[in-house]
């Protein structure tokens, strides 16, 4: 049966014909033979799998790490609690709540207002680095150390607060030194 037909597609019409098909073709026997030989090309080829804990792949210059929370060179929190990060999240990963600073705490907060609590929601975060685009303190940024998030069965461990996200003390004071030198 070759009748051939019109028919009408979003307003436009097109001719398709019924054609039989040949005896080779109702037996798929090309399409088959391509197929194999596809797979049979891919055997010979280099492989793609990295063997992780033994090989480790070079990672982008780019490349986004681990989030943190800088302080400056006499040790304070840099953070201002300002929000701005958590309003560019596109994620809605980060959470804080503002406090004032009482007298006594001048050496672990530089400005009046700090971030009392500082969570970010790692199952949440895309790794856009948005949040340090947006702070104007520079107190947060994504690490490009090859630190990844750790794997856990709890979602309770995804969710990092500052005592997970400021940074060291021993790194400030080295990087401050650095500064200095320069």
């Amino acid at each position: 049966m070759t009748a051939l037909e019109t028919i009408s597609l979003s307003g436009r019409k097109k001719q398709v014909s019924n054609k039989e098909m040949t005896f080779l073709e109702r037996l798929y026997l090309i399409a088959i033979i391509k197929g194999l030989w596809i797979t049979i090309k891919h055997l010979f080829t280099r492989k793609v799998t990295i063997q992780y804990p033994e090989q480790v792949r070079e990672m982008s210059p780019v490349y986004r790490g681990q989030h943190m929370l800088k302080r400056d060179e006499l040790g304070r929190e840099n953070c201002t609690a300002c929000g701005l990060c958590a309003l560019s999240c596109p994620a809605e990963a980060i959470t804080m709540k503002a406090a004032e600073r009482k007298k006594g705490e001048e050496l672990l907060y530089r400005e009046e207002k700090y971030a009392e609590i500082y969570e970010i929601n790692m199952l949440r975060c895309i790794f856009c680095g948005l949040c340090e685009e947006a702070c104007p303190k520079d107190a947060i940024y994504l690490t490009t150390s090859k630190v990844l998030v750790p794997a856990s069965y709890d979602r309770e461990d995804f969710i990092f607060g500052k005592d997970k996200l400021v940074m060291p003390l021993d790194i400030a004071m080295k990087n401050a030194q650095l500064k200095n030198a320069n």
